[in-house]
């Protein structure tokens, strides 16, 4: 199965949004500049902070990092919907104007920028440039560069960036090294979200095609440079010596190794091959049981590698398998509710898991902003949902928790359960035993999966097994990443394996997960065609509220919508990352807030020498 890789995930979360933590003061009450900005409250960092708490400000310096990506890349620019990018560009070469702080939910400090300006209503941000910040070519960043790459993203870049472009009503330089954004519409992670946007170097980009994947890599401020790459195969990152950030209190601590490289195999089995040869430093497992039975190689009883589980306090997520609801087949959630009966999770987790890994239980769940699954809707959730009552599917209001099988491979209960729902849906099995809807269509489907997805894989082998007593046909169709990619963009397909991460700071990018805008635009990350009119106004209550009780309530209804909505079969998520890693690489005792790789690895790591 795949996962998100360190820097995909990274900039998910990046792109995500908050509002947890800090009292109901909203900070700002008087525009003035500030070392650093959070959705509620005040940073927790003071201005003189010596480092971020989650990493060894006196860590050695120097060494190397590899892991390993299942698939390829061709392209070094991650900012276009064209192309399969590289991974690490967007972290270890590009810098924004504000850093994150992962030991937060969402608190932003100065990194490019030496200062942030904005007032109580959010209605505009003003940043103003640090004079030593420069590109690794020695030029200095300017607020020149700063307005093209807000602009260029939000009009020719991935559809991720177009939103925060829409709300932007002016840019302008208020000063040498100064500029402000104003905002056309009530939206208090906008601040935040300019603060996090890649700056590039406007002046490579003169003459050329900004939406056309390239092999050349961007000029960054960041603290690493592209050394050497071969595409498809390999991508090695060396420190640059002359980083100008090198010395801000913000990056004490981080980016302590010389080397970073991303190594690409055909799948997941030939990483973890790969891994045990000790070709790569770190393998992180997704299997809880193999974790328990595939570690006994002699690296490992030697001790040069060691088994670290590391725990994390953020949603779990969703992971699964998605409908297309575009297609007519699964446009009524009773077919969708039916299938999700008939997937036994508990035989699937035993089989492939030893039960170890516990089931998505709503997108939000882990956290304090997922619904509780089976119980009604009350107080403000219920509020906030009422107004849509009669065009939710059943349980979004009343109470919705997935179908528990009795661990039998038979799984009788819930095929009966599912065979009443598709009855009811207008589908019934003839006498030559294939479901059939009322014109004749055989109810069959395709499940897209990407060559590597081996768990997934199994997973899907023994559901269409159980999906055959049903009268339904699926079949599992394996691709390489270039097809996966191209088909997903396009929709075309029936089921594919779909996993968002989710964060404790949700905003403006659940537009790009779930907006109904993605259902036609090609691109989107709104796979499962999800066009509701509730996520669409919770999704607005969420980023314009204004006390962090007003923020659960809209993003626990949210989650009611979504998971109800019956859009995803989800399956199984970790609330601890399996990282398997070379003994001389060390971390901080102080897990951030986010754990895993956010913010983590190899951010935070040094070598030992």
């Amino acid at each position: 199965m795949r996962y998100p890789t360190p820097s995909a995930l990274r900039t998910a979360i990046l792109g995500a949004a908050l509002i947890l933590g800090g009292p109901l003061s909203l900070g700002f009450a008087h525009a003035e500049p500030r070392h650093g900005i959070a959705m509620y409250g005040e940073p927790a960092l003071p201005p003189d902070f010596v480092s971020l708490p989650q990493v060894n400000p006196d860590a050695p310096q120097g060494g190397s990092f590899r892991w390993g990506e299942a698939g390829s890349f061709d392209s070094l620019n991650p900012f276009i919907t064209k192309g399969r990018p590289a991974s690490g560009i967007n972290t270890l070469v590009i810098e924004t104007l504000m850093g994150r702080n992962y030991d937060e939910p969402f608190s932003l400090y100065g990194l490019l920028a030496e200062s942030v300006d904005t007032d109580e209503a959010r209605s505009f941000v003003e940043f103003t440039l640090r004079e030593e910040a420069r590109f690794s070519d020695g030029s200095a960043v300017t607020v020149e560069d700063v307005m093209w790459s807000v602009e260029t993203l939000g009009t020719q870049g991935n559809a991720r960036y177009a939103a925060a472009w829409g709300k932007i009503a002016s840019m302008e330089q208020t000063g040498p090294r100064s500029v402000r954004f104003t905002f056309n519409v009530e939206d208090r992670e906008l601040p935040l979200i300019i603060g996090l946007r890649p700056i590039l170097k406007k002046a490579q980009w003169d003459g050329k095609d900004f939406t056309q994947s390239s092999l050349d890599a961007p000029i960054g401020s960041g603290p690493y440079l592209v050394d050497r790459m071969e595409p498809g195969s390999f991508i090695s990152f060396r420190k640059d010596p002359n980083w100008w950030g090198k010395d801000l209190n913000f990056n004490r601590g981080l980016w302590n190794l010389d080397e970073i490289r991303y190594d690409y195999f055909t799948n997941a089995q030939a990483i973890f091959e790969a891994f045990k040869a000790g070709e790569l430093s770190a393998y992180n497992e997704s299997n809880a049981s193999r974790w328990g039975t595939n570690y006994d190689f002699p690296a490992v009883k030697s001790k040069a590698i060691v088994k670290s589980e590391i725990p994390h306090r953020r949603p779990s997520g969703i992971e699964g398998l998605a409908f297309n609801t575009r297609k007519p087949l699964f446009a009524d959630w009773r077919v969708r509710e039916a299938l999700i009966l008939s997937f036994n999770f508990e035989f699937i987790n035993q089989t492939l898991n030893a039960g170890i890994l516990p089931r998505i239980s709503s997108y939000f769940g882990n956290s304090a902003l997922g619904m509780a699954p089976g119980q009604p809707a009350e107080g403000r959730e219920l509020e906030l949902l009422t107004p849509f009552a009669a065009d939710l599917p059943l349980g979004t209001i009343e109470g919705y928790a997935l179908p528990v099988s009795d661990g039998s491979a038979g799984n009788r209960r819930n095929i009966r359960a599912a065979a009443a729902l598709l009855e009811e849906a207008g589908w019934s099995v003839g006498t030559d035993g294939v479901l059939r809807n009322a014109t004749g269509e055989a109810f069959s489907f395709e499940i897209l999966l990407s060559n590597g997805q081996d768990d997934l894989a199994a997973a899907t082998a023994i559901w269409t097994e159980a999906l055959r007593p049903l009268g339904i046909t699926a079949r599992v169709t394996m691709v390489d990443d270039a097809q996966y990619k191209e088909r997903t963009n396009a929709y075309n397909f029936d089921m594919t394996h779909y996993i968002r991460g989710l964060t404790l700071s949700p905003g403006n990018e659940q537009i790009l997960y779930w907006g109904r805008a993605g259902v036609d635009q090609p691109g989107s990350r709104n796979w499962p065609g999800i066009n509701s009119e509730a996520v669409e106004a919770l999704i607005a209550a969420m980023v314009s509220a204004k006390d962090r009780a007003e923020f659960e309530a809209a993003t626990r209804a949210l989650d009611r919508v979504l998971t109800a909505g019956r859009y995803v079969i989800p399956i199984w998520y970790s609330d601890v990352a399996r990282l398997a890693h070379k003994s001389d690489l060390r971390y901080s005792k102080q897990i951030p807030l986010y754990g895993h790789w956010l913010g983590f690895m190899p951010d935070t790591w040094w070598q030992e020498n």
